[in-house]
């Protein structure tokens, strides 16, 4: 069985981008388009990798990292979350990291930026 990737992300265009870059290295993908609903996905479809939007509509990705962590159980307290922002201010990859997320990646998004966060938290699907 693939495994799976969560995008937690309000705007179609870098879900659309993400998508194809995830689905062109061999792993299932999951889109939420705000935080509540990507809890949801991430308490009931257990992804392997959890990307994160910071600036969501509903509730801030920071919040979302923090519940995921202190509440999601012992699944979500282990998996990879990497935040994804157009917050690239002094000090926002380190309150990324201390909200629970393993890795920062600013927007505009680099694919090859992209994929290379993802193979060194996740090892390479079966193709």
């Amino acid at each position: 069985m693939n495994q799976t990737i969560l995008y937690i992300e309000d705007n179609p265009d870098n879900m659309m981008l993400v998508e194809r870059a995830i689905e062109s290295l061999g792993y299932q993908f999951l889109w939420a388009a705000d935080g509540a609903q990507g809890l949801e996905l991430a308490q009931t479809q257990r992804p392997d990798l959890i990307l994160l939007d910071i600036n969501l509509p509903d509730v801030d990705g920071y919040r979302i990292a923090q519940t995921l962590r202190a509440t999601g159980g012992p699944h979500l307290l282990a998996v990879p979350i990497i935040a994804v922002t157009a917050n690239a201010l002094k000090g926002d990859a380190e309150r990324a990291l201390d909200a629970g997320c393993n890795a920062y990646l600013p927007k505009p998004i680099s694919t090859r930026e992209l994929r290379k966060q993802i193979m060194a938290l996740l090892p390479q699907p079966d193709v």
